[in-house]
Formats: structure tokens, sequence, C-alpha cells
């Protein structure tokens, strides 16, 4: 407890001694020291056996995934957006559509139309079809605005995680460029996955952005596919301190309950001396 005497030098505190630490936050640091030091060993461990991809890795993205998608080939689903032209039907030239999650859309004159599962072209030719019970010989051409129903996947040390727009030409510096790996990010480990149900089907390697963006080696930078997902992993020393933070979560409450009284009479001690 504290007591206060008056003497011509002034006021004085005498200063309680900070009780002990409680004996379950005295086992609980003492769990966190013995996970540290697992934790550290693993670090190493990981950083020991980094190790690039082999070419049986490598090939099987680029033998699949080495021809682009343009956009007269790729097939529109919801929530697609296209835009009508037709120089002899003004009902629908300039007509801007998001398909609907029943893949359809709704034109003037021609009412709904299935568009989900055809190509530019086709949905064109369709258009036209429908069109010529009102024109003679109608022209329509279909031109895609966004490409929302197909996706690539970046997770991980970036600072936008999520979805991105899949185009048919995104690459992996294309889209580490647009994802943009943060200071914790171990870009040269950086894990590409192919995900399929049919475990063959199913590929993971690992490329070595450093290189690309240090040295301009660029043999490792292959088209990604649909659904494609690229996780950035942490460094070894950022990983461990992530594994820190969620050790020391738990005890932080109660660190910071036995720290306050101490802080307290710290602060009163220099207000009066």
């Amino acid at each position: 407890m504290n007591t206060m005497g008056n003497s011509g030098s002034g006021l004085k505190w005498k200063i309680a001694t900070t009780p002990s630490v409680p004996t379950f936050a005295s086992h609980r640091v003492a769990h966190v020291a013995r996970m540290a030091t697992w934790i550290v060993g693993a670090a190493i461990v990981l950083m020991a056996s980094g190790c690039g991809p082999n070419d049986r890795e490598i090939n099987a993205f680029v033998h699949h995934w080495e021809a682009s998608v343009s956009g007269t080939d790729y097939v529109v689903q919801p929530p697609d957006v296209i835009e009508f032209s037709s120089p002899h039907a003004p009902e629908i030239d300039g007509e801007v559509q998001e398909i609907r999650h029943d893949g359809k859309v709704t034109l003037r004159l021609v009412g709904q139309v299935k568009v989900a599962g055809l190509t530019p072209i086709e949905i064109a030719r369709k258009v036209e079809s429908l069109l010529s019970k009102y024109y003679m010989n109608p022209t329509v051409s279909v031109k895609l605005v966004t490409k929302d129903s197909k996706r690539i996947y970046v997770f991980g040390q970036v600072a936008r995680v999520g979805g991105l727009p899949y185009t048919g030409r995104d690459t992996v510096l294309n889209v580490l460029a647009k994802s943009q790996p943060t200071f914790l990010a171990w870009t040269s480990q950086i894990k590409v996955v192919h995900p399929s149900h049919e475990g063959k089907k199913r590929h993971v390697v690992t490329v070595n952005a450093d290189k690309m963006m240090q040295q301009g080696d660029l043999e490792k930078n292959f088209l990604l596919q649909e659904g494609d997902i690229v996780f950035v992993p942490p460094t070894p020393l950022a990983w461990l301190g992530l594994r820190m933070q969620e050790l020391l979560f738990p005890i932080q409450p109660a660190a910071q309950t036995i720290m306050a009284p101490g802080v307290a009479r710290t602060n009163i001690e220099r207000d009066y001396q």
C-alpha cells in the first residue's frame, strides 16, 4: 500500500512492490517461450528448404495454358456485361446489358434472349436471326464490356486480396502487379495453384518473382487459367512474427492488466518529484 510523508524536501512517495505475476500467466509465458523456440527452428528449416520448381511442374502449366483467350472466343456467363451494335436495328444499337442470373438479356423488339454459354460471335448470329423477322439481312456485333464471371484469386501477403477478373492474358507478373505484394511477402517462393476435383489435373508450382523483377527472367511468367490461385507466402521472419502474434494474443489482456498498475505508479512518482 502506498504511504505519503511530509518533510522539508517536499512530498515523498513510497512505492509498493509490484505484485508477482499470477501463476497461470507464468505458465502461459513459459508455454509461449517453448513454442517460440519451436517456431524459430521451423523457420530455419523453411528457409533452408526453399527451392524452385522443376521442369515437369512448369510444363504442367505452360503446355496447358499457353494459348490465350481472345474476346471472340470468350464464353459469357453472368454477370458479364456486353454491348450490342447494329446499324440496321436502332432498337438495339448501342444497347449495353448485364447478363442476368438466368443467363438472359432483354432487348427491345426481340425480347428476352438466352446468351449464357455463348461467345460474342454466337450471340450476334442469334440476335441477327431474331431480327430477321423485322429487318432484311440485319447485321449485329457484340462486344464484351466487362468480364466478371471468370476470376483469378490472389491470397497471402498482398495489399489486394481476393478475386481479379480473368481476361485470358493474365500472367503471373501481371497479377502480382495488380495485387501488390507487401513487405512481408516472400516473392521468391510464390505458389501458383491450378485447382481441380481430379487429383491428376491439380498442379502446384513455385515461382521466383524476384528473378522476373530483378533480372528480367520471364521464362516462368506463364499465362494463368480461369480459377487459378496465386498464394504469396510470408518470409520466414514474417511468418515467425505472425505466429508469435497468434501465441501472444490470448495473454495480451492479462499482461496489460499486470503492467497497468506499475505504469500508473511510475506516472504518479514522476508527477510529484
